[in-house]
């Protein structure tokens, strides 16, 4: 038995979808787009995308557009300047050759990995910037579902 993909078909969760976005910052400021590159493509309700990203799909149809705003708290949260860390030179490797706006790989006490910042560096010390890139920022995300697979 044959079965076919109805042009009526809405986006719901478990569905693989392919998206085309743009996500711009308050100021009207294009910080990354899938638009002329390769389309996103991910499965509903899994988790690996920002929640109300998600929620927004849900319900679309092939073919249909989407804007929508995250406020800061909803998206990476708060920018927080207790995750502005100074840390001894000696203490890095490598730390000899560091200048600001370098980005170094931090392993916390459970094996976890992240990005960091950084963002002073003297000659005894560096600090970085642990927090999220978009943390503090709200986000407007112009979503284009291209296919529900």
């Amino acid at each position: 038995m044959l079965s076919a993909c109805s042009s009526n078909a809405v986006a719901k969760d478990g569905d693989t979808v392919r998206v085309d976005y743009t996500l711009s910052l308050a100021d009207g400021t294009v910080y990354q787009t899938s638009v002329g590159n390769q389309p996103l493509e991910f499965v509903l309700g899994a988790g690996t995308m920002l929640p109300e990203f998600e929620e927004a799909i849900v319900g679309m149809k092939a073919g249909e557009s989407k804007t929508i705003t995250i406020t800061a708290a909803d998206a990476y949260g708060e920018y927080r300047e207790d995750l502005l860390i100074t840390v001894k030179r000696s203490q890095i490797q490598g730390g000899e050759n560091i200048v600001v706006g370098d980005y170094l790989t931090m392993t916390d006490s459970s094996g976890r990995t992240s990005q960091v910042k950084v963002i002073d560096v003297s000659d005894t010390n560096v600090t970085i910037d642990a927090n999220n890139p978009l943390a503090g920022k709200n986000l407007t995300f112009e979503i284009d579902l291209l296919k529900i697979i």
